[in-house]
């Protein structure tokens, strides 16, 4: 992969699909022009992560040199320079902008408020405990923002509920595998980890996982959900969502995962299947729901 591309970092752009999510649990998803508007989102904030992965690259390559991992990148390891990083994400920012604009002004407010929150972050908030994992959570909830309000799209309260604990379960999750990793001192490790304990973490995964289900199962009951879909049958995916959640926190406390949960889900089997379960129930559900 080009330098320039790998600066970019197109295989996180998955966590996007955030912004898809909103189309399909609104019902909207068979609308040609709202799908459309959807995707413009989607590329839109794909454009937004790429400018803040250039910027953080370029910001902090004397530091990411002194990383296992991140000395490897292409600012880091020399192959661009910091100048290419700042200029390329610039230009990104531009080009985000320009698609928010032309697909809906609120989408801007969304993008713009992803950047200044990725920025602040960057900047100061990662090395303050707890702010550090709710800056990760708020880029998730404008991603849901930007794909449901932010294209004229009511979002549901309780799906908005169910990703903040979601993504705060993740970003703990991430915390604790850095924290527990034996194989760096506390030392070479992200500052923020210093303000945390093993024992807070395991406290504050367990709060955000029981929040998850909770919010999950009054979304899958509420009678606008209900409405929308033409079905109450969701509630049945939640055996679902709780083996997976409860799958990958055992992976957490025992295997060493959360680091990377795209990763951690791709090479454990019992992720995968539970995935494809709920890929497959959910679609179901809702497919022949709107279709009756």
């Amino acid at each position: 992969m080009p330098a320039i591309l790998r600066l970019m970092r197109p295989t996180h752009w998955i966590k996007n699909l955030f912004v898809l999510a909103g189309i399909f649990f609104a019902g909207d998803w068979k609308t040609p022009p709202m799908l459309l508007h959807s995707l413009g989102a989607f590329a839109a904030f794909c454009l937004a992560a790429s400018a803040i992965y250039c910027m953080n690259d370029a910001w902090d390559a004397a530091e990411d040199r002194n990383h296992p991992h991140k000395r490897l990148r292409p600012i880091a390891a020399g192959i661009l320079s910091a100048q290419t990083g700042f200029i390329l994400s610039v230009i990104l920012i531009i080009l985000s902008m320009a698609l928010g604009a032309f697909m809906d002004l609120r989408l801007v407010g969304m993008l713009a408020a992803y950047l200044v929150i990725n920025l602040l972050y960057s900047r100061g908030l990662k090395n303050q405990v707890l702010l550090d994992v709710f800056c990760i959570a708020s880029g998730f909830i404008l991603r849901l923002l930007a794909g449901t309000w932010g294209i004229g799209i009511e979002p549901s309260q309780w799906f908005l509920l169910c990703t903040l604990a979601l993504s705060l379960f993740l970003g703990f999750s991430k915390r604790y595998a850095e924290l527990v990793d034996s194989e760096r001192p506390l030392e070479a490790k992200r500052r923020v980890l210093k303000n945390y304990s093993p024992e807070f973490l395991r406290l504050l995964l367990g709060v955000t996982l029981s929040a998850t289900l909770i919010t999950y199962a009054l979304y899958t009951t509420s009678p606008r959900t209900a409405e929308i879909h033409h079905t109450a049958g969701l509630i049945y995916t939640l055996p679902l969502v709780m083996w997976g959640l409860f799958r990958y926190l055992y992976l957490v406390m025992r295997e060493g995962f959360g680091e990377n949960t795209l990763a951690d889900v791709l090479r454990d089997g019992q992720m995968l299947l539970v995935s494809a379960f709920y890929l497959a129930a959910t679609g179901c559900l809702l497919f022949f729901g709107s279709a009756g």
